[in-house]
This record gives C-alpha cells, sequence and structure tokens, in this order.
C-alpha cells in the first residue's frame, strides 16, 4: 500500500492513559496507527521509541493517570506526555555513560533521538502535574 501524503492541516489526538504498564503498548499501536493513517508513516519508528519513553516515564514513576497528545503541525510533530507528579524529569544522561545501564535511558534517548524536546507545569483536571514532549520534523 502506497504512503499517502501527509495532511497539511493541524491535527491533534489526545489518550488518556490509566496508571497501567499495559498502556504503553496501546499508546505505541494507536501512535503508528495514527501516523500510518495520517501519511506519516516514515515517523513511526522514531515516534514510537519517544511516545513509549514518555508513556513509560509518566506510568513507572508517578502514581496518577497520564495522557499522550500527538500534535500536527507545519510539518512538525509533537509528541508529549503529561503525569500527575509536578517534579520536573531529571536531566537526561549522556547515553555513553549508559552502555550497560537497565534504566534511566529514557530522557537520553529523547534527546539524542528527537529534533527539540522540553518539559513545562502544566495542570489538567484539577492536577498539578507536569508535560514532556519532544518534536519530530519531517523530511520535506
Amino acid at each position: 500500500m502506497p504512503e499517502t501524503q501527509p495532511h497539511p492541516e493541524p491535527w491533534e489526538y489526545t489518550l488518556s492513559i490509566p496508571h497501567d504498564p499495559r498502556a504503553v503498548t496501546v499508546c505505541r499501536r494507536t501512535l503508528r496507527l495514527i501516523l500510518t493513517l495520517h501519511g506519516l508513516i516514515r515517523l513511526a519508528d522514531t515516534a514510537e521509541l519517544l511516545a513509549t519513553e514518555l508513556v513509560a516515564n509518566a506510568v513507572l514513576h508517578t502514581k496518577g493517570p497520564a495522557t499522550l497528545r500527538v500534535h500536527w503541525s507545519a510539518g512538525v510533530l509533537r509528541i508529549g506526555a503529561w503525569d500527575a507528579d509536578p517534579e520536573p524529569p531529571p536531566p537526561p544522561h549522556d547515553l555513553t555513560d549508559l552502555t550497560d545501564a537497565e534504566n534511566g535511558r529514557g530522557l537520553a534517548l529523547i534527546r539524542a533521538c528527537a529534533d527539540l524536546w522540553g518539559w513545562q507545569p502544566l495542570a489538567r483536571n484539577g492536577s498539578r502535574g507536569k508535560y514532556v514532549w519532544c518534536e519530530l520534523t519531517a523530511a520535506a
């Protein structure tokens, strides 16, 4: 099946995530479907890796629900995860320092694979928390 051209109009999807490790797989598969349907399959592998790290951090390191947000506008795909922990994420390590590490690579992978990343405090549904995001720019 040939890839369709990306739709030029902005779009956004939001997926509410329960505090359940299985949510990581649901988010990854949902993201691939969204990108396929919008003609952005070439971004899917990297986007899945980034979303997996963001959602896994939100589910594994916090106690409440989380939200995955996927936004496309002007050739930029932004993937973000909100969680109910208002504490900032730890600074990312250098990947070369983590070759044998079993954990702690999430933000280092995001920094290495995304074109841009960041975080901000954000309240959602009356809960304080944070939003950690990253961007991928689609090649012309």
